[in-house]
């Protein structure tokens, strides 16, 4: 997998997801293997370039998060061709191209899922991008405005003739935010759209399972993973091993999980300071216990935390709640857990490959329409 003239180590990749994809939750997934690309939250190109506050914290990368790229929007072609130039400086090995967001602060100015409405505009731009870097640029799109107006193919196809170096896709309209299901065939289209350059898909890819399947029936060189990346944080290592090998690495351990927690955590509080990162952790944590098994106190008690104090004392009170149903591994006893054959249906049920339900939208920025 290649984008421009960077090769990737695997073709996952970490989709930005507003106030969720920062620093401490790209180096903790990075960690955790099989990861080959990640972006940053998108940027405001004008806040970037007048080095606000928040613009640069949420570009802020360090050596070990590497390869990687910002993402921008807006819709003003100076002002993306000259953050474009800023990103470079900064080390980016990429920009990514916002036209996927359906945010309404991002959309009323022209930006995210708005550039999908006007192609010619929207190619003058990009083109003005690349012609002021030497980074690929590359862009994030969804497949329309609504399903009257499925622009994608036809805006993938300029964007190749004006020079992008690789095409993500979500296979959703900006109408349905993340409601409903992923429309595969029209990842397919944006793939058979283009002559060379990689198209990348996203959407309810929450197991290894429903990324082989995307690949398979869309061709997509390459699978992005967003909300399923905080529903299992594993899932690009486990991904990465059966694309390569057919196998299911077992589900991880609940000792794993809690060691990941607690790095992910420490990391907040590093980059964010104690305080305000214990505060920002309240809406991480629980994405964590969904695969904790009974977990409603450590829900309730996480959501106010204030300090480190607070977290650890949280987790100590889960654990000693936890334990009369656990092994001495931490692993609930076979009789406060389903049977086999039932867990298997029951997963099976729940997998996109199957059902495709949407999974929950986090609390968050991305929420707010």
């Amino acid at each position: 997998m290649r984008i421009g003239p960077h090769s990737l180590s695997s073709n996952l990749f970490l989709s930005p997801l507003a106030g969720y994809t920062n620093l401490p939750m790209r180096l903790t997934v990075r960690e955790l293997g099989g990861l080959g690309w990640a972006t940053t939250d998108l940027v405001n190109a004008r806040s970037l370039l007048e080095r606000n506050r928040v613009a640069l914290q949420l570009v802020a990368s360090c050596p070990e998060d590497r390869p990687l790229a910002i993402q921008l929007f807006g819709s003003v072609a100076e002002e993306m061709r000259d953050a474009a130039v800023l990103c470079q400086e900064m080390g980016a090995q990429s920009v990514d191209i916002n036209m996927g967001c359906p945010v309404k602060k991002v959309v009323k100015i022209g930006g995210g899922s708005a550039m999908m409405t006007e192609l010619d505009k929207t190619a003058a731009l990009v083109r003005g991008m690349i012609a002021a870097v030497k980074i690929p640029i590359t862009v994030k799109m969804r497949l329309g405005w609504d399903d009257d107006n499925l622009t994608a193919p036809d805006l993938a196809r300029v964007l190749e003739d004006a020079g992008v170096a690789a095409v993500f896709v979500h296979g959703r309209t900006r109408a349905q935010g993340f409601a409903g299901q992923v429309n595969l065939a029209g990842i397919r289209s944006v793939v058979q759209a283009v002559k060379a350059i990689p198209v990348i898909g996203n959407g309810d890819v929450t197991t290894p399972e429903a990324a082989k399947h995307m690949i398979e029936q869309t061709g997509c060189q390459g699978v992005s993973v967003g909300r399923g990346a905080f529903y299992d944080p594993w899932i690009f290592r486990r991904t990465d091993h059966y694309l390569r090998t057919g196998e299911l690495l077992p589900e991880p351990a609940f000792a794993e999980r809690v060691r990941v927690l607690c790095r992910h955590f420490d990391r907040y509080c590093e980059f964010y300071g104690e305080e305000q990162g214990s505060k920002l952790f309240r809406k991480v944590a629980p994405w964590y216990a969904k695969r904790f098994g009974p977990s409603k106190p450590f829900k309730a008690r996480i959501i106010s935390i204030k300090s480190r104090a607070d977290f650890e004392s949280a987790l100590a009170e889960f654990l000693e709640w936890r334990r009369p149903f656990c092994d001495e591994a931490g692993n609930l006893l076979p009789k406060f857990t389903p049977d086999p054959m039932i867990a298997s249906f029951m997963r099976a049920a729940d997998d996109p490959v199957f059902a495709r339900e949407s999974i929950p939208v986090p609390k968050g920025p991305v929420e707010m329409w």
